[in-house]
């Protein structure tokens, strides 16, 4: 029985570890908190996984709260103009349904999941000595925690990596209490609120430890107005500087959010990071090779809302390649080509996360716009969530746009 390492218990590690449990691996999972500590502790992240990695989760069984979730059927842009109005509002309906569940439910869930099914799971954080020590000890040792020491063995990727600075400032609230969007108040969807030169907000269903819930997910130009979360540690101030922000710049959403209340005491997050993809072996000082993991080798700017969605489809490519080893040795030629066979997946994401930090070229402007007034554009958009490889076909190039938009007139 080969023996495996997966360091790291959030969506890619923990769902790796589940996957490769049931296809009879000897498997140990490092994280450095138990269950408990993070049902009870911080979210840590937004998330709205669309169709294709909800089904890598339902082809291993571990969909658990498919049930409890708000179905997500639609996305929506809405552009802010100069005088706070809505200047492009539309919603696009998803071929199949989204869904979010806080991360502090899922990962909770899912170790407990590991543990009760015989899995070796140990309970402390991991540092680059330590891996040195468990890579002689076991086949394959996978890095999937994305933050802390452990990242500094994967050098960055700067062909790969345009950016070296944070392109946004990040502020994460949960609240209950926020009233449906009117235009739509049977659906539940995705928001996408754009704020020219100003940054955005995205609003979410999701399901938390208290239930259904809303996420409010500001994303600010450094320096800009939005930028403003920096050194807010108490909850209610956050939620309130939310709140303020979503009244100056989109007065539409401030209306249906002004009674919103936090959902807990761990309920808001801030932070920011610069994206970043990298190689995707790491050699420790003792020879040893390690396999980064998701995140941990492509790190996109929330932007896209692609952070769960890259997670669940790189575990799942990184399953099927290690089944398809076999017996084999996991050498170091065979982890680049295990991630090259992701990353054939991951560079869209990473193509279309980076275009959408910068402001929008004309014949895009033009796209949102007209996706106000043609179904089609509006739906094609809102389903390249799920498959981003198809923003090549209409996205980026202005007579591929015009083409698209052409044949729908």
């Amino acid at each position: 029985m080969r023996k495996i390492l997966v360091v790291g218990a959030g969506q890619s590690g923990l769902q790796l570890a589940l996957g490769l449990q049931q296809h009879g691996y000897e498997v140990t999972l490092m994280s450095n908190r138990t269950a408990d500590e993070i049902r009870s502790g911080r979210v840590m992240s937004t998330q709205c996984m669309f169709h294709t990695a909800l089904q890598h989760e339902r082809d291993l069984g571990i969909g658990f709260w498919e049930s409890q979730a708000p179905r997500i059927e639609g996305l929506g842009v809405s552009v802010a103009g100069p005088a706070g109005e809505r200047a492009i509002d539309w919603l696009g309906r998803l071929d199949g349904y989204a869904q979010s569940v806080d991360q502090r439910v899922k990962m909770a869930g899912w170790m407990e999941t590991f543990a009760q099914r015989g899995g070796q799971l140990v309970i402390h954080g991991a540092a680059v000595g330590d891996l040195d020590y468990f890579s002689r000890t076991y086949d394959l040792v996978l890095v999937a925690a994305g933050k802390g020491e452990l990242v500094s063995m994967f050098a960055r990727n700067p062909e790969r990596s345009p950016y070296d600075a944070p392109q946004r400032a990040l502020a994460v609230a949960y609240v209950h209490g926020l009233g449906p969007r009117p235009e739509h108040p049977g659906t539940e969807a995705v928001r996408c609120n754009l704020v020219p030169g100003v940054g955005e907000l995205f609003v979410m269903p999701t399901l938390t430890t208290s239930g259904r819930a809303d996420i409010l997910f500001w994303e600010g130009v450094p320096g800009g107005p939005v930028d403003a979360f920096t050194g807010v540690k108490d909850p209610a101030e956050h939620l309130a500087l939310t709140l303020e922000l979503m009244k100056t710049f989109l007065p539409w959403e401030y209306d249906r959010a002004k009674d919103a209340e936090l959902t807990d005491a761990g309920a808001t997050l801030a932070g920011r990071y610069a994206p970043t993809v990298r190689n995707p072996v790491g050699q420790l000082p003792g020879g040893g090779l390690v396999l980064g993991v998701a995140d941990v080798v492509v790190a996109n700017d929330p932007i896209t809302g692609q952070g769960s969605n890259s997670a669940a489809k790189c575990a799942a490519s990184y399953l099927t390649s290690i089944l398809d080893h076999g017996e084999k040795e996991f050498d170091e030629e065979w982890m680049r080509a295990t991630f090259e066979l992701y990353w054939d997946t991951a560079r869209h994401v990473t193509k279309w996360t980076n275009a959408m930090l910068a402001p929008p070229p004309e014949h895009v402007v033009n796209l949102l716009g007209a996706a106000g007034q043609l179904r089609p554009a509006a739906d094609r958009f809102a389903n390249a969530f799920d498959n981003p490889a198809d923003f090549e076909h209409f996205f980026y190039e202005p007579q591929k746009t015009a083409a698209y938009l052409s044949s729908l007139a």
